[in-house]
């Protein structure tokens, strides 16, 4: 069982997707947000630049958080930097405008993302898997780019993580992504290939023989999935029968597929 530690950063301090409002105003559990640089995410409030002492304080609560899970029994580790949330926007120049030692060049701006991967490697047994969530471009000129995912990637596999989740975008508002099945298999199979790290392919991948071609045609090590397994919660036992690796079903579950009345 795994768990995904994440800080949203200038994303924070929202109500769920289908509330008739974004932000969370004070009577209803919001706060400012605090992010890199006093610079907004489109249609958020602009939240507040971390100074160094609280960058600090952030690492020690991941390191904490970190803890917390092993002692609630979570086996796999994972740390959330994609989509615009804090550690993605410290990496990317497009929304971290610092000039002190977190910003500016590659080795600055990925700074908070290593000291977190330190942190909450030393806070989990050795045995514990450590995975990181990336998104391996802003697909924006001047931003966070594949190169870089795989430099960062890299180094993290010297830092003691096991595998790199790899999305992509969410950190600039009204980019063209070019969506499409498997659509960003791809930057797995390239930062797999040039860092020589574990990569799990996500985004589109919704049939079982799309899923075991990318794993078997060597282009990820792994695939995840969220919405399909929403809309199809027995989807790995589906899948597996699709590919000829027929496993016993529940009871209860074989009796609902065969007696319909």
């Amino acid at each position: 069982m795994g768990i995904q530690l994440a800080h949203a950063g200038r994303k924070a301090s929202t109500l769920a997707p289908w509330d008739d409002h974004l932000m969370a105003a004070e009577v209803e559990g919001g706060w400012r947000a605090v992010a890199p640089s006093a610079l907004a995410f489109e249609g958020y409030p602009v939240p507040h630049a971390l100074d160094l002492k609280e960058i600090e304080s952030l690492v020690e609560a991941f390191g904490r958080a970190a803890q917390r899970a092993i002692s609630a029994g979570f086996d796999v580790v994972e740390i959330h930097a994609a989509h615009g949330y804090l550690l993605h926007e410290f990496m990317s120049p497009l929304s971290n405008a610092r000039v002190d030692e977190y910003g500016g060049r590659f080795d600055n701006r990925v700074r908070l993302m290593l000291e977190v991967v330190e942190r909450v490697r030393s806070c989990i047994p050795d045995a514990t898997p450590l995975f990181v969530r990336i998104s391996a471009t802003d697909y924006t000129d001047g931003g966070w780019d594949l190169e870089q995912s795989i430099e960062l990637s890299t180094v993290m596999k010297t830092r003691g993580v096991d595998l790199i989740d790899v999305s992509s975008g969410g950190n600039v508002h009204g980019v063209r992504i070019p969506v499409s099945p498997g659509y960003q298999v791809p930057f797995a199979s390239a930062i797999r290939r040039s860092a020589g790290i574990a990569t799990s392919a996500v985004g589109l991948i919704t049939d079982a023989v799309q899923a075991n071609d990318v794993v078997a045609g060597g282009h990820a090590d792994a695939v995840m999935m969220a919405r399909e397994l929403l809309r199809q919660p027995r989807w790995a036992l589906s899948a597996a029968e699709a590919l000829g690796d027929v496993i016993e079903w529940p009871r209860q579950f074989d009796r609902a597929r065969h007696l319909r009345a």
